[in-house]
């Protein structure tokens, strides 16, 4: 079992290598696709069948779904310890049965998988959680499997550009630090000095709070309109932040999915409009 998974980890992550849709760092997305954007999973199983029967990819074949920050969360073994991964392994599995319309985008959870670095989440240190529930699992293999996880995380992209001028990532840089931002890592081979602070894919899936002038700025900088975005907790399963930044949560019972059509042009009301909570689908 512990090769065959990391066989799964190893073919997910060439598969997000080989995505045609991807330059660099960037999907972009063209206008005759419904693409279905998604939250935080962290963990959350039923919410990740939800997404999977919603979206129906092998009967809708313009169908594409995004997902982002998988770990941490959701069901623990017996000794209280994290199973987020064994979500990850089935979507990795989902993207494998259709690997030019399911796509992952990077998010801060990952990058401190990477890094090994504490992430806190519900009051918990989840990272060694999970690192022990792998050890608990795959016992001597567990430090195979954690490298090819994080050489997984690592082949994820950074952002997605749609062809009607919406960017979806896990977040964007806020406050001081989008400055220090460097946009060209859309385009050069990622680093692991990236993925630390204050390197841009940390900043791009860190910030919090972003001000309508760093939104401004940042939609001129990418030349897109609207943003959707993971990271910040919602209750309602989504909020609005600005003008022109809507907030998506799939991790709890409240959490929702977007389908936008990449034909159409969207207000952020329209796109408000055509949220779905998860809960709805069965």
């Amino acid at each position: 079992m512990p090769q065959k998974t990391i066989e799964l980890l190893k073919n997910g992550l060439e598969s997000n290598k080989a995505e045609k849709f991807r330059r660099g760092n960037l999907i972009s997305l063209p206008g005759e696709v419904e693409l279905i954007t998604t939250g935080d999973i962290h963990g959350h199983r039923r919410n990740f069948e939800r997404i999977v029967s919603f979206c129906d990819l092998a009967n809708n074949p313009n169908r594409h779904v995004m997902f982002q920050e998988i770990l941490h969360g959701g069901p623990e073994d017996e000794e209280g310890h994290c199973q987020s991964y064994k979500v990850l392994f089935d979507a990795i599995s989902y993207k494998l049965e259709f690997p030019e319309r399911v796509h992952f985008i990077l998010g801060n959870h990952d990058t401190a998988f990477i890094n090994n670095s504490k992430v806190m989440k519900g009051g918990k240190e989840v990272n060694d959680s999970i690192r022990l529930a792998l050890d608990h699992e795959f016992k001597e293999a567990s430090e195979d499997i954690k490298l090819t996880m994080k050489q997984f995380l690592f082949s994820q992209a950074l952002a997605i550009r749609c062809n009607n001028r919406i960017w979806l990532s896990h977040s964007l840089p806020s406050g001081r630090f989008s400055e220090k931002f460097d946009h060209r890592i859309m385009d050069r081979e990622l680093k692991i000095n990236d993925m630390v602070k204050p390197g841009s894919a940390y900043l791009l899936t860190w910030g919090r709070n972003i001000s309508q002038e760093v939104l401004d700025a940042t939609a001129e900088l990418f030349d897109v309109d609207i943003f959707i975005l993971g990271h910040q907790p919602q209750n309602q399963g989504w909020g609005q932040k600005g003008e022109n930044l809507i907030i998506l949560a799939s991790d709890h019972n409240h959490g929702c999915l977007l389908p936008i059509d990449l034909s159409k042009t969207y207000t952020v009301e329209a796109l408000i409009d055509s949220i779905i909570p998860l809960a709805s689908i069965s």
